[in-house]
């Protein structure tokens, strides 16, 4: 432990490392629970919108409503975690999902699914933020980028599940009942386990990345680099989103391809990000997240320059597989960089803004993506090298600044 900041009146060394490693499985699960609900609504919908009467796009609103309140619960986790303190809040944030989740599987008209969007709205982003920011001060890189594996474990879940709900006769009311119970289940958890997120201590922002400590305090903060750290992961999520939103499309309307085998390119994207930030937390110890960071740069961006030209389907499947395994070490690395680029009483306010552009762009560029893709379907990979291109710049960018 001796890279962690000791306080003479803290608990014990073997009392912290038993704290930390007790509160890991807990962490995780608590972005399991952030990733569930995440896609579960596209599997639902199909059921939910002809039983209450209503228009099938109004899905599009919720989903807006649910990311806008995500983007101000990340924006806003800063100020709220500095005074409430972290575990209280990542417990009312879980209670706060699971009411909603519980609302919709009572839900008897668009009333109540708009109120549920937004505390799951708000709820995710609160607790995205501070989770993110949790681990970047308190554990290494290879948690961060578990962490992020998680989500993905989560998000593959929550759709299963409400599938099986709908298959077994449970219907959606069902689904979203099994959610919401084990969102509340996750808060009995966390009220039991308060006590282990105070005891864990910080790292030395040296042990971030094996560079020197340091870092802008938050008035540098809200300059240019602080500023920029936010757009970079605006711009991330946005062409993640956007190349998992339209590459199907892309291959089926472009490229003539069967939508049965698009539909398994896309999974392979999603898998690669997975799996490729499993890969990378045995890795990132060793090689550090500033050079990991920009591996993965190139290989989204060979990905994205193959997928222009890949006319079949195994050209295809190894373009996105190369994307998504280049896209998956760029969030938890950047992320876990924060410590190291900040002081560390700017550190939770930049992870918020972070968190909160991240549902910004993540809302943003794949809807726009829909006016390219009505007039030139064929030009949204060239939109995705573009994106990659000024992604990559900009992590270099900011890179020299901090």
């Amino acid at each position: 432990m001796d890279d962690i900041i000791r306080d003479p009146h803290m608990e014990s060394p073997a009392r912290i490392r038993k704290a930390s490693v007790l509160l890991l499985p807990i962490i995780y699960l608590g972005f399991i629970s952030i990733g569930l609900p995440d896609g579960t609504l596209g599997v639902a919908w199909p059921e939910i919108y002809p039983e209450l009467r209503l228009p099938i796009g109004i899905a599009g609103t919720l989903t807006l409503v649910g990311t806008i309140l995500a983007a101000l619960g990340g924006f806003n986790s800063g100020r709220i975690i500095a005074r409430f303190k972290i575990g209280p809040v990542i417990m009312v944030s879980c209670a706060l999902t699971g009411a909603g989740l519980l609302m919709i599987s009572q839900a008897p008209g668009l009333s109540w699914l708009l109120v549920a969007s937004l505390l799951l709205g708000f709820g995710a982003g609160a607790v995205d933020a501070g989770l993110n920011g949790f681990v970047a001060r308190h554990y290494s890189g290879r948690h961060m980028n578990w962490l992020h594996a998680c989500w993905g474990l989560g998000a593959m879940c929550g759709p299963l599940l409400m599938g099986w709900s709908l298959d077994s006769g449970s219907g959606w009311r069902g689904g979203y009942l099994i959610l919401g119970s084990m969102q509340f289940g996750l808060v009995v958890l966390f009220i039991a386990t308060l006590r282990l997120w105070s005891t864990v201590p910080e790292r030395h922002k040296a042990a971030t990345d094996g560079g020197p400590g340091g870092g802008m305090s938050l008035l540098e903060a809200n300059s240019f680099a602080g500023l920029l750290s936010s757009g970079i992961f605006a711009l991330y999520v946005a062409v993640e989103a956007t190349t998992g939103l339209w590459a199907a499309t892309v291959l089926v309307v472009d490229r003539s391809i069967a939508p049965a085998t698009a539909a398994v390119c896309a999974a392979a994207y999603y898998g690669a990000i997975m799996g490729g930030r499993v890969m990378t937390g045995f890795i990132v110890e060793r090689f550090g997240n500033r050079p990991i960071i920009r591996l993965g740069g190139s290989l989204a961006l060979s990905g994205a320059t193959l997928f222009v030209f890949a006319g079949t389907a195994p050209l295809a499947m190894l373009a996105l597989l190369l994307i998504g395994l280049g896209f998956a070490p760029v969030y938890p690395c950047l992320m876990h960089e924060v410590p190291r680029r900040f002081a560390p009483d700017a550190v939770q306010t930049v992870i918020g803004r972070q968190s909160g552009a991240a549902c910004l762009g993540g809302a943003s560029l794949p809807a726009l993506t829909g006016l390219v893709a009505q007039k030139w379907v064929a030009g949204i990979p060239w939109l995705i090298v573009a994106g990659i291109l000024v992604l990559v710049g900009s992590i270099r960018l900011l890179d020299r600044k901090s």
